[in-house]
């Protein structure tokens, strides 16, 4: 998951049946200069990946500056998500509605 402030949770699910594996994703995300994200933009069972607040396991506060995902390309900024470019056919309302959280276009 990734939030709408760059919070980043991707380590452990919650699941029962999932092994949690820090590793050295806290150290890479907090100590990078930049932090990118890429992901499918929807879990398995079509829920968006953006959400408002991480309900995993925290990894990072505040550390993503960009996310790719399967779907797009959004910026997070201080003033919130900004959809950079997504895919053909996809127009920007749809691409909203799937995210589940609010952004804007870039320029716009």
């Amino acid at each position: 998951q990734v939030s709408v402030t760059g919070d980043l949770a991707n380590w452990h699910t919650g699941g029962a049946d999932a092994i949690p594996a820090v590793g050295g994703a806290m150290d890479l995300a907090i100590g990078a200069k930049k932090t990118f994200v890429m992901m499918e933009h929807l879990t398995k069972s079509g829920e968006s990946k953006l959400v408002k607040e991480c309900t995993y396991p925290l990894t990072a506060l505040a550390a993503v500056d960009c996310i790719y995902t399967d779907l797009a390309t959004i910026a997070v900024t201080p003033e919130g998500l900004v959809a950079i470019d997504w895919v053909d056919g996809m127009s920007f309302e749809e691409l909203q509605e799937l995210s589940g959280v609010p952004m804007r276009k870039l320029g716009k």
